[in-house]
């Protein structure tokens, strides 16, 4: 008999919408995840948060820093003059060019944990980043000086979103998006254990976000070559308006959530010999 794999499992977007955390906490609290990611500068933080505190130490409820999707907690008169996040490509020209601001985007990373702590009323389990923002040069800075600044050495994990060429390559979905950020992402890992925060090591679950690619064939992909301490990612829940003026991820979200309660899920932890954990050991 195969020996069993522990494999995080990570719901991305909590708070996003309110549709999009139902079907996170319907998936955790059957055990179909183990572990989701909160976005505090979103009103559905404040609408949902309440209904995480239950599952407290049985999954892994982790901030989910975000800079590119509704507004910033605070002011941001560089990033956003106008009071709105920019989209990904232009957050990514202004971090790759120099033109981020170390100060203020720390500023609004603390701003995030202080709305994670207050409503949550305990320190995240882990820090990840929408649209793997938190990778980024300047961003990376910025949240490891916050992180250093709040004590949190050895209180969290961190998500590295980056693998080896080999794995990625062994994977039949999302090979381009995976290198792309792998790319964005080297060095992060090294510097984040310097710092004193673990991280998981292999990820996995770039997909599309329409419905071109099966949610059975994502998620038996997701799951192959995996590295020592896996994280998986995968972004379930149930669309609503407000989703679809957000987002690019809509229709792949409820099709995402299906699959995840199917009894085809229950085989495919079965064959892989994989148990679901809640997070990487501080």
């Amino acid at each position: 008999m195969a020996a069993t794999r522990k494999v995080v499992l990570c719901a991305d977007d909590f708070g996003l919408t309110d549709g999009v955390s139902r079907g996170i906490l319907e998936l955790a609290e059957s055990g179909r995840i183990s572990a989701t990611g909160a976005m505090t500068n979103m009103p559905g933080w404040r609408r949902s948060a309440q209904a995480l505190k239950p599952l407290i130490g049985r999954i892994g409820i982790g901030l989910h820093l975000n800079l590119t999707v509704g507004s910033p907690v605070g002011p941001m008169p560089i990033l956003a003059p106008d009071g709105r996040f920019p989209p990904l490509k232009n957050l990514l020209v202004k971090s790759l060019t120099g033109r981020l601001s170390l100060s203020e985007v720390r500023a609004e990373i603390a701003r995030q944990f202080i709305a994670f702590e207050i409503v949550h009323g305990e320190i995240p389990t882990f820090v990840d980043g929408h649209q793997h923002v938190h990778v980024l040069p300047v961003v990376r800075l910025a949240l490891l000086a916050v992180l250093t600044e709040r004590g949190y050495q050895g209180r969290l994990w961190l998500r590295d979103p980056s693998e080896p060429v080999r794995p990625v390559l062994r994977r039949s979905v999302g090979r381009g998006k995976a290198l792309l950020v792998g790319a964005l992402a080297s060095g992060f890992r090294a510097r984040a254990r310097a710092a004193g925060f673990p991280t998981n090591d292999g990820f996995s679950g770039y997909a599309p976000f329409d419905l071109s690619v099966p949610p059975e064939r994502i998620f038996s992909d997701a799951f192959t070559a995996l590295g020592p301490r896996p994280l998986v990612m995968c972004h379930p829940g149930y669309v609503d308006d407000e989703l679809r003026g957000l987002d690019p991820a809509v229709e792949s979200r409820p099709a995402e959530l299906a699959f995840l309660r199917s009894e085809a899920f229950d085989r495919l932890l079965q064959e892989r010999a994989i148990t679901l954990t809640k997070g990487v050991t501080p």
